[in-house]
């Protein structure tokens, strides 16, 4: 995807931050919109479905866990790209972040450098799931294409980065991935996460799927096990 087909809304109620990162990414090709609040945020993703979107935690009307919540709720966002960028750098926020449905995570303040090769990795991340190979194995099925999971007929609805994780892991069942790699091909090598990232992503897999299904290798990694 060429960067100016990429779409990005902004939504922060801090009008220097949207300011710096809207003139940031407009240098840089992209299409830029923003919102000062949640709740005009879902509005205005519905009217021009971003390709991503940047979150602020802390923000008035609605703050940025419940309306990550609400954007993967719906059926059209279910593959959009989100992350947080927010000045709470505590663990327990990131991981509040992640569980909501976000792939990233960013802490506030940021260069603007830095905040565009932060946008351009996640760009790539959108590229990269365009190959398309299906995956069968136990009682699942995935649909790489269509991001859908499948198990025992039931329509499992997955947010993007467990989805790729759970198409890593099933894409070798019995092999053990160690974190380190994990981490490159979920998240990308010059994608900043916390330590605990695979662990949440796991955990939430582990509640949707199947809590068998995911071995972990103390010290290691993880494997799928069929």
């Amino acid at each position: 995807m060429e960067m100016n087909d990429f779409k990005v809304l902004l939504v922060d109620d801090e009008p220097d931050v949207l300011e710096f990162m809207k003139y940031s990414l407009e240098k840089e090709g992209f299409w830029v919109y923003t919102a000062s609040n949640g709740a005009d945020g879902i509005q205005i993703a519905k009217k021009v479905r971003p390709h991503l979107i940047v979150l602020d935690m802390m923000m008035p009307v609605k703050d940025g866990i419940t309306t990550c919540r609400e954007l993967r709720a719906m059926p059209e966002f279910k593959n959009t790209l989100i992350t947080f960028l927010s000045a709470r750098d505590e663990d327990y926020s990131q991981i509040a972040g992640l569980e909501s449905g976000a792939d990233d995570y960013i802490t506030k303040p940021i260069k603007p450098k830095v905040f565009t090769t932060r946008v351009h990795a996640l760009m790539r991340r959108l590229d990269d799931g365009t190959q398309v190979s299906n995956i069968k194995v136990a009682n699942i099925e995935i649909d790489k294409e269509k991001y859908k999971v499948i198990q025992h007929g039931r329509d499992i609805n997955l947010p993007r980065k467990e989805f790729e994780l759970l198409c890593l892991l099933a894409s070798k069942p019995g092999r053990v991935f160690k974190r380190e790699e994990i981490l490159n091909k979920v998240w990308g090598n010059d994608t900043i996460v916390g330590d605990r990232t695979i662990d949440v992503h796991i955990r939430k897999l582990r509640e949707k799927i199947g809590e068998d299904l995911f071995k972990t290798i103390k010290g290691i990694g993880y494997k799928f096990d069929a």
